[in-house]
């Protein structure tokens, strides 16, 4: 696949980022792609290995090895050598149905796995599907295609994030009707409201939306299912399978003396203000959580928290401070972390990067949680009491406990905490409708390797089904409920 000394011939080669003192000035996607000439040269590197990790999407060592999605890596690599960008597409869709999304926010799980890591760089495997996909759409080969017959079956979607979306359009590439409900005034989930513009532009999820509609799926917006406005008894009533693809909606708190100051809110909400204000006035509404002049602590170290990290930078916050429970990662592979298992390793991401453009240093603070929230006779935020931790093997279970450290507190100043520390599973209000059974994370209980629910043809898919994870396995949890739905309701699955 590609060129057969490709990966000894030439170098890897990624797009440029437009520099921090700029691109901090605007919401915008701020990286600038290869030519098509260079891209095809970095399909060439992808050498013609006998096992290609890339495509595995298998558990190694506790984590996903290799694209959740199974994508046919080496097959369209070697076709955006050949310029063969037509061709390379129509594979790249067989498994994906959106390289768009994939390739601007997933981690690249296909790239830690590539063999060419071993002894060099991997092969630019997301730029290489970015390239595809948006070559695609700006050829005019990608176009509305609604099924030439309809079964008669009707399906609910319930959330539009990348679950349900990738279930909707599988669904509806079958002949099923589709109709997708989101609780949101615009559909997209995570991918409209809870991923920063200026890593996914708000446009393309739109324009993936309009191709959707064209195809024949209906959308309905502002319909939170399962309130008393949209019961779900309904629902089950009037459709033939229902999907609950609502994610894991239900963000972990942090439980310490003074959370009730005002200034404290969780990521998901003050990322959703910023996006929706920005969509519907380009911020003159004045409708979002504003971090400007702000002393502002971000609690969490994950990707959410780098988006905070990132969005209140273009706010223009007096300062940022991002804690992180855990201990720094090493900066390269430890010797219980080989390839090609997902490396282990400390990432600084583009929020990170802004941060200490702007005020000269890394916002992270390591093993450091908050131990209270210290607020103003009026009770507004004013400070945080944080504490240093360290984790300690109990001999006994051989899991790790945490343990304050003692005289490690230190007082910071802070106007505005934003609390990233993940999510607890789907709300209950949705789950107690349907009547689904869930898991002791509350997630939607399932047979191993089935995505039927108790409720009968209710099935689950995405962070509602496996807890919080990656688009990419969300689009890849769509797609699977969607086939064993599409088998429910015809007898027999022709779904990939």
């Amino acid at each position: 696949m590609g060129k057969p000394t490709g990966f000894m011939e030439y170098k890897r080669e990624v797009s440029t980022c437009i520099p921090e003192c700029e691109r901090i000035k605007n919401y915008d996607e701020f990286h600038i792609p290869l030519d098509k000439k260079e891209q095809q040269i970095q399909g060439a590197r992808c050498m013609e290995c006998g096992v290609p990790f890339c495509q595995s999407g298998m558990m190694i060592g506790g984590a996903i090895s290799g694209c959740p999605l199974n994508n046919l890596i080496p097959e369209w690599n070697d076709m955006v050598y050949r310029g063969k960008w037509d061709e390379a597409a129509k594979r790249l869709l067989l498994t994906n149905n959106f390289p768009e999304f994939t390739s601007r926010v997933c981690p690249a799980l296909c790239e830690a796995a590539c063999t060419c890591n071993l002894n060099s760089s991997p092969v630019s495997v997301r730029e290489n599907e970015y390239a595809i996909i948006e070559n695609a759409f700006s050829s005019g080969l990608i176009a509305p295609a609604p099924p030439s017959v309809r079964t008669g079956k009707k399906c609910a979607v319930i959330g539009s994030g990348p679950a349900g979306l990738a279930a909707a359009a599988q669904l509806n590439k079958r002949g099923h009707s589709v109709t997708v409900y989101e609780r949101s005034d615009r559909p997209g989930g995570l991918l409209m409201y809870g991923i920063p513009n200026m890593k996914l532009d708000k446009k393309i999820v739109e324009r993936r939306i309009r191709l959707m509609k064209a195809e024949g799926i209906e959308f309905v917006t502002c319909a939170d299912i399962g309130s008393p406005q949209y019961p779900a008894a309904k629902i089950i009533n009037d459709y033939d399978a229902v999907i609950l693809a609502c994610g894991a909606s239900q963000p972990r708190d942090i439980k310490a003396p003074g959370r009730d100051a005002s200034g404290i809110y969780f990521a998901v909400d003050f990322l959703k203000s910023t996006t929706k204000s920005l969509l519907d006035s380009n911020f003159e509404d004045q409708q979002y959580i504003n971090a400007k002049d702000k002393n502002v602590i971000v609690i969490g170290g994950g990707d959410t928290g780098n988006d905070c990290v990132g969005t209140v930078i273009r706010h223009g916050c007096s300062s940022v401070t991002q804690l992180e429970m855990m201990p720094k990662l090493p900066d390269s592979r430890a010797g219980n972390n080989p390839w090609p298992q997902w490396p282990r390793v400390c990432k600084t991401d583009y929020g990170q990067s802004e941060a200490a453009f702007v005020f000269g240093h890394d916002p992270r603070v390591y093993q450091t949680t908050v131990k209270e929230f210290i607020k103003n006779e009026d009770g507004s935020l004013k400070a945080v009491r944080t504490v240093c931790v360290e984790f300690i093997k109990n001999p006994e279970t051989g899991r790790s406990q945490m343990q304050e450290i003692e005289g490690s507190e230190k007082i910071l100043d802070a106007d505005l905490v934003l609390i990233a520390a993940g999510f607890l599973g789907p709300q209950s209000y949705v789950t107690e409708s349907f009547g689904v059974d869930i898991t002791e994370r509350s997630n939607v209980a399932t047979q191993k390797g089935s995505f039927l629910s108790s409720a009968a043809k209710v099935f689950a898919a995405g962070d509602m089904h496996i807890g919080q994870s990656l688009v990419v396995r969300a689009i890849s949890e769509g797609r699977g409920a969607a086939k064993e739905a599409d088998k429910f309701l015809m007898g027999y699955t022709n779904l990939r």
